[in-house]
C-alpha cells in the first residue's frame, strides 16, 4: 500500500486529470507517484492536508460518513467573531436545509494564529473590515461545509486550510508539519501501521472531544 500526505495548494483539484477547459490545476502537477488517489477531497479554492492512497479500503474508510473522524481547518474569516457566533458554530447551524453536527470552534489569536505564506492569488482585502483566524473541527464532510457554516453566522470565509486529520486511535493527528504548499511525503512506518489498524477495525469509533495540538 502506498500512502502519501500532500499539502494541496490553492487552485488545485483533488484529482489527477482535468476536464477540457478547466481553469484549475490537478494533482499530477505535483505528485508523480502512480496509482494513488485522494481519500476525501478539498475544493480547488481550499488548501492543506490531503491523503493520497493506492488502497481502496483505506480510501473508503476515510470517506465513509459512518466512520466520522475529526478534520480540522484554519479559516480566515471576514470580521471578528463574537462568543455567540463561536457557540453557534459549536452547536451546529442549518445549511442546505440540514443541521450540522456539533463541532469545535475557537478563535486563534497572537502566536496561535497559523504562520502561512501569503496566498496566490491573495485573499479579498477591505481596509474597513478586519479579518480573523478560526480553527474549526468537524466530523462530517458535506459540500463546502466550513464556508457555508461561517457564512451562516455572518463570518464569510476568505481562506481555508485543512491542517490535520485525526485517525481516532488515540495517536497524534496526521498534519502538515514540514510540508510547504505543493510538497508531499510518504507516511512513516508508524503512521502506516496505524492506517493498517484502521482498515482492519470493524467497529465504528466514537469521535473524541479532547483537545489536540494544532497541525
Amino acid at each position: 500500500m502506498t500512502t502519501l500526505l500532500l499539502n494541496k495548494p490553492f487552485g488545485v483539484l483533488s484529482q489527477f486529470t482535468l476536464e477540457e477547459g478547466s481553469r484549475w490545476r490537478c494533482l499530477s502537477d505535483f505528485v508523480d507517484v502512480p496509482k494513488v488517489y485522494a481519500a476525501g477531497r478539498l475544493d480547488a479554492d481550499s488548501e492543506g492536508l490531503l491523503i493520497l492512497t493506492s488502497n481502496g479500503k483505506l480510501q473508503q474508510r476515510l470517506t465513509d460518513p459512518r466512520f466520522g473522524h475529526w478534520r480540522s481547518y484554519w479559516a480566515q474569516v471576514e470580521g471578528t467573531p463574537s462568543i455567540e457566533q463561536l457557540q453557534q458554530l459549536r452547536d451546529g447551524v442549518v445549511i442546505q436545509g440540514r443541521h450540522t453536527l456539533p463541532a469545535k470552534a475557537q478563535l486563534l489569536q497572537g502566536e496561535d494564529q497559523p504562520q502561512l505564506a501569503d496566498r496566490t492569488p491573495p485573499i479579498r482585502y477591505r481596509a474597513a473590515i478586519p479579518t480573523s483566524w478560526l480553527q474549526l473541527s468537524l466530523t462530517e464532510g458535506r459540500n463546502r461545509q466550513v464556508r457555508r457554516m461561517t457564512a451562516a453566522v455572518g463570518l464569510p470565509t476568505l481562506r481555508l486550510v485543512r491542517c490535520w486529520i485525526d485517525l481516532m486511535d488515540q495517536g497524534p493527528p496526521l498534519d502538515l508539519t514540514g510540508l510547504e504548499p505543493g510538497e508531499w511525503r510518504s507516511v512513516t512506518s508508524a503512521e502506516q501501521e496505524r492506517l493498517n489498524r484502521l482498515i482492519s477495525s470493524r467497529t465504528t469509533p466514537a469521535p473524541r472531544w479532547g483537545g489536540h495540538r494544532r497541525g
